[in-house]
């Protein structure tokens, strides 16, 4: 599967985006998808996960609440929908595949879409 991120740009404080991920290849339901943030000088951090399948979502704690994810079979899209945004939640976004059962660690991800970059900001 191939893996497009787009979506990213400059909010304010407060505001909102919506990311998304373009699957090409195979069923983005056939996968786990994942979204992850990486900024400068800091690990890739977990933000969120929709299970392949049945789509039941997992959030870090520090966007519960902010962030939803949600899938679109028909386009082959996950969407992050990102509210409340914060200068904290700037980063490089990416979404990413995985058939594993443990979605929170970037390492069991296969398949990297390029990142997309939210830069929050007044």
């Amino acid at each position: 599967v191939q893996l497009q991120a787009s979506g990213g740009g400059l909010v304010q404080p407060g505001g909102s985006l919506k990311l998304s991920c373009a699957a090409s290849g195979r069923p983005v339901s056939a996968y786990t998808i994942g979204w992850f943030r990486q900024s400068p000088g800091k690990e890739r951090e977990f933000v969120g996960a929709i299970r392949q399948g049945g789509g039941s979502i997992a959030y870090a704690d520090s966007v519960k609440g902010r962030f939803t994810i949600a899938r679109d079979r028909a386009k082959n899209l996950v969407y992050l929908q990102m509210t409340s945004l914060q200068p904290e939640d700037t980063a490089v976004y990416y979404c990413a595949a995985t058939i594993s059962v443990g979605l929170r660690d970037p390492k069991n991800y296969n398949y990297w879409g390029q990142g997309t970059l939210v830069t929050v900001s007044s």
